[in-house]
């Protein structure tokens, strides 16, 4: 399916302590290894808060997300994929709810990824792919910031789909088949 150094990394949201129980983290990291893909996924330092200065460090030293690496980022973990991918090199890009301002929330504004404009330039340049999930009913994230990553990466994948929430539930095979697409360009 790609190359043996390839690999994919799973950065959960904020407020996921315990990655292996929350949401399709172990699930599409479980899909993956059975088809000898290598995967990350590893609880977050900081969970509740997801402060960039602690989370993109831990994703470059920690994580090891290099040229070889697609990226999946949920929530705050897709705006964390953002950010990194401004910074550095990766394979690609994978964001689910992923959004471009604080919300008005403090705890979302004290992350600091929202402090100043994103450099949408930089993370097409530092990619070769992207693709972007998002829904009509997500409680969390409204639809015109999805449509505003959108708007500024043209992902190369686009799925806007209908009454998903924030994409809470235990699997997520319309994630799996674009992370398996991307691998096979790895």
């Amino acid at each position: 399916m790609s190359s043996s150094d390839a690999k994919v990394v799973i950065v959960p949201g904020n407020g996921c302590g315990d990655v292996e129980n929350a949401n399709w983290y172990a699930w599409l990291r479980d899909q993956l290894l059975k088809e000898g893909i290598q995967v990350i996924l590893r609880s977050m330092p900081d969970p509740e808060v997801a402060r960039e200065s602690i989370w993109i460090p831990f994703m470059h030293k920690e994580m090891g997300c290099d040229e070889k690496t697609v990226i999946v980022g949920h929530s705050s973990g897709a705006v964390a994929a953002n950010r990194y991918a401004e910074k550095y090199k990766v394979h690609g890009i994978v964001v689910v709810s992923p959004c471009v301002t604080d919300l008005g929330d403090e705890n979302e504004r004290a992350s600091g990824y929202y402090s100043r404009p994103w450099e949408w330039q930089s993370i097409k340049e530092n990619t070769n792919c992207i693709a972007v999930f998002g829904s009509d009913t997500d409680p969390f994230i409204p639809l015109r910031e999805i449509q505003e990553v959108v708007d500024n990466l043209q992902p190369d994948e686009t799925h806007i789909i209908p009454h998903r929430g924030h994409f809470m539930e235990r699997t997520f095979p319309e994630l799996l088949d674009v992370v398996r697409k991307f691998l096979q360009t790895v």
